[in-house]
């Protein structure tokens, strides 16, 4: 027995988007202004989406339970997977006493923290989000900064700003090829069009992050860097995705821009060195970072950066063409059988009613979180640690984020009992209702959705098509609103319920995630009206910027 989506379960948009938005707007007032630890804040939310579903929306409970279970799986494998296995790595290197000569080889290259902060929060982040995407790159940004001697409060925030233009293109494209699925327009297009959107953010969000962490005047002494940075990215982004397509944006643009930045620091360095108040002192149980002194032995740093070398050689093989088919072969393919194909979406979010598929498909041999399971393996062994010990970590590891996976999976419920539910739908088609100023408000419609569901990927999926429907009702190019729902959505990637608690964990931060959206929301809505500031000027003031559709 099928259930067809209703949009205006109240016969009123505005009454009925009010109801659809309760399940976010508890969640993140739990999180944001009642300080409620984020498990709980997660499972009241899900409260909260089911009863909207079943008792306003008219969803069938069952259906409604078996969106929860779907969610949950998801939840675990493969995101709760990757979190596991990335913190994994991180507690390998601290434990073998690595972490130690790594601060020492970052010192050496840049003391300043500033510096510091753009290689790793912003270039080399986007190194490991064009690879493996999907919470990688805030897990270990955030790992690697409070490794350096940040502190957990900060290094979270700044890997969560850090990890927004490159988001779009993440997992060797995988956004945009889903955009492309549920579009129709072809992939070379969409990946043109933001690479016409995102670079001009890609050469701003290394002056952001630096002003965020640090205030205006401090960003302005090391605005080279900034400039060498976002610039030497935002190129290779915009000539790869215009000539080539989605799926190596980011690999080529993150190894231009820490290329850049190293030739950089051997012609420049800031005037005056930067460091944080806490350095010169233990704080939190963070150690202090040594300055540069004496350089280290090559061999050493050599071993103190080996296991980021296997991870992010790992997790680029598995996402790299000729490799995943072949990984892809051991999966796991399991329809959820009391709701595959009977949920319909209906117009005017489709064209026709269509059934939602869900199966539950996890290929645990190809999937992100096995790559760094081996990665933290294979450095183990090769620093030392016997077999008994690595089962130690472990176990260990999955001690400390134990409550975070559970979090996780009540985020991913929520949003899976959302996307079935239609409540998302309702809350896309407020904003298609904006007429002449859609393109303004395109974007955002992209920011809620990565916001809702945690993924660039899954945004695209849910808005994308209702982008174009919209774009063409406003007469407005539908290739140019379906890009901006990946473009702005990445801008939602900072306060997503997933990235949040993934931040926290890398960090030692459970309990603290409100503050940890506290401290970045303004940063992506801020950002993410910028989009659509230029998303508008596309569409009206420069419209050959857009490629024709064929």
């Amino acid at each position: 027995m099928s259930w067809t989506q209703s949009y205006l379960p109240l016969g009123n948009l505005g009454w009925s988007v009010l109801l659809a938005a309760a399940p976010v707007v508890v969640l993140l007032a739990l999180l944001g202004i009642f300080h409620v630890r984020a498990h709980l804040a997660a499972l009241a939310g899900l409260a909260v989406s089911l009863l909207v579903a079943t008792a306003v929306f008219k969803m069938p409970p069952r259906l409604a339970a078996a969106a929860a279970g779907f969610g949950v799986l998801y939840g675990l494998l493969p995101i709760g997977w990757i979190v596991l296995c990335a913190i994994f790595v991180y507690d390998i290197t601290v434990c073998t006493g690595q972490f130690e000569v790594l601060k020492r080889s970052v010192a050496g290259l840049a003391d300043d923290r500033r510096v510091q902060a753009i290689l790793i929060a912003f270039s080399f982040g986007a190194f490991i989000e064009g690879a493996a995407g999907f919470g990688t790159p805030v897990a270990i940004s955030a790992a690697m900064l409070i490794g350096l001697g940040f502190k957990p409060r900060t290094a979270a925030g700044l890997a969560l700003i850090g990890n927004t233009a490159p988001v779009a293109f993440g997992a060797l494209g995988t956004p945009i090829l889903a955009l492309e699925k549920v579009t129709g327009i072809p992939q070379s297009l969409l990946a043109a069009m933001v690479g016409r959107q995102l670079p001009l953010f890609s050469l701003l969000i290394p002056f952001w992050l630096i002003w965020a962490m640090c205030g205006r005047r401090k960003m302005l002494e090391v605005w080279p860097a900034c400039l060498v940075a976002g610039l030497s990215f935002g190129v290779v982004q915009f000539v790869v995705s215009n000539l080539f397509g989605a799926h190596l944006v980011d690999i080529a643009a993150s190894i231009a821009s820490i290329l850049s930045v190293l030739v950089l620091l051997r012609f420049w360095k800031p005037a005056v060195t930067w460091r944080f108040d806490h350095d010169e002192y233990r704080e939190n149980a963070i150690e202090t970072v040594p300055k540069a002194g004496a350089p280290l032995d090559g061999g050493a740093a050599m071993r103190a950066w080996m296991p980021w070398v296997i991870l992010s050689v790992l997790v680029f093989a598995w996402g790299f063409s000729r490799v995943k088919p072949m990984l892809d072969r051991v999966t796991i393919d399991m329809p959820i059988g009391a709701l595959d194909q009977r949920v319909l979406r209906a117009p005017p979010v489709v064209a026709v009613p269509t059934p939602e598929r869900a199966v539950f498909s996890f290929a645990w041999l190809s999937a992100t979180g096995t790559a760094l399971l081996i990665s933290g393996i294979l450095s183990g062994l090769l620093l030392g640690l016997r077999p008994a010990a690595l089962a130690r970590v472990f176990a260990g590891t999955v001690w400390r984020v134990r409550v975070s996976l559970l979090t996780i999976a009540a985020m991913l419920a929520l949003g899976y009992v959302t996307r079935f539910g239609g409540l998302d739908s309702t809350m896309g088609l407020a904003f298609a209702r904006t007429g002449k100023f859609f393109p303004l408000f395109s974007p955002l419609l992209g920011w809620l959705g990565v916001a809702l569901t945690g993924s660039d990927t899954a945004s695209n999926v849910l808005f994308g098509n209702l982008q174009q429907v919209t774009a063409r009702q406003v007469g407005i190019s539908p290739l140019l609103a379906a890009a901006s729902n990946s473009s702005g959505g990445v801008m939602g990637k900072m306060i997503d319920a997933q990235s949040i608690v993934v931040a926290g964990v890398a960090t030692d931060q459970q309990g603290h995630e409100g503050d940890i959206l506290r401290d970045v929301f303004f940063h992506s809505l801020a950002l993410a009206a910028l989009v659509g500031v230029l998303v508008l000027l596309q569409a009206y003031v420069f419209p050959g910027v857009v490629p024709p559709l064929p």
